[in-house]
């Protein structure tokens, strides 16, 4: 059975490739001209086309690129996290543009400034930006790698699937509140562990999905609409556990356990 261990190096290996064919993409639609003059210098005329055919298209690809790499690397090198992002976005009260703060929302829009009719920055800018951010998840793999990388959290995660895979066996056999809890159970220790992963001190000595959620929003490690997905799990993780006054659908518990399948992969 694939492991998270396993689906992290391939979801690694794969962003690093992908990577590699967006900043060809970047390049060449900066400089188009040049970057076929070096290319049909190296291949062949049918080599060269088919390495241009295979080139993505950075403004439809990237953003996909972005989310996943910054997902990864939440997860596996969070201290570069902040420095990942700041090559994307915007600078907070930018009032110039230059070559040292042009970023690749800038690259995504088109951005071209100039000056006396002179080009003062231009989309070339944003070449190195990436780079740098192909650079940091380049880095993420070598942690991975490295005997150093704690795997603490990647066999929790492994336990965690292997307990979800169980909440739904429960279900599929109409064990509804016995899946309910399984998953529920599941949710709040993953909750607890973000927590952890993210320095938020949790005071309360049995604080609940609804109070870790809090936290976790106060945190900013998560916005309103995963809060309020959460918020509806713990609910539903009530109803399976406390609520007496009437059986849980079977609907409700599946919503909580798939529901907690996604929260597993999304926040970290």
């Amino acid at each position: 059975m694939s492991t998270n261990l396993d689906r992290f190096k391939k979801d690694l290996a794969r962003l690093i490739a992908l990577g590699g064919n967006l900043e060809n993409a970047m390049q060449r639609s900066v400089m188009q001209t040049e970057f076929d003059k070096v290319l049909h210098s190296q291949f062949s005329k049918d080599e060269a086309a088919a390495f241009l055919k295979d080139l993505p298209d950075f403004h439809k690809v990237y953003d996909t690129w972005y989310s996943e790499s910054l997902a990864l690397l939440r997860q596996l090198l969070p201290d570069r996290v902040v420095n990942f992002v700041s090559f994307y976005e915007k600078p907070k009260g930018r009032k110039v543009t230059d070559y040292s703060n042009y970023v690749i929302q800038d690259f995504l829009q088109g951005l071209r400034v100039t000056f006396a009719g002179q080009t003062k920055v231009d989309a070339s800018a944003a070449i190195p930006q990436f780079r740098q951010q192909l650079a940091i998840v380049e880095a993420a793999k070598r942690r991975f790698e490295s005997s150093l990388f704690e795997i603490r959290q990647i066999v929790q995660a492994d336990l965690f699937d292997s307990e979800i895979d169980a909440a739904r066996e429960l279900l599929k056999h109409k064990f509804l509140r016995a899946a309910g809890a399984v998953a529920g159970v599941v949710l709040e220790k993953h909750l607890r562990q973000v927590c952890d992963d993210h320095k938020i001190a949790v005071t309360k000595k049995n604080p609940t999905i609804g109070d870790l959620n809090e936290l976790l929003k106060k945190g900013r490690v998560i916005d309103v609409p995963p809060w309020r997905h959460i918020s509806l799990l713990g609910d539903l993780r009530n109803l399976c556990d406390h609520d007496k006054d009437r059986e849980p659908t079977e609907q409700e518990v599946s919503d909580l356990v798939e529901g907690t399948a996604k929260v597993l992969k999304t926040i970290f």
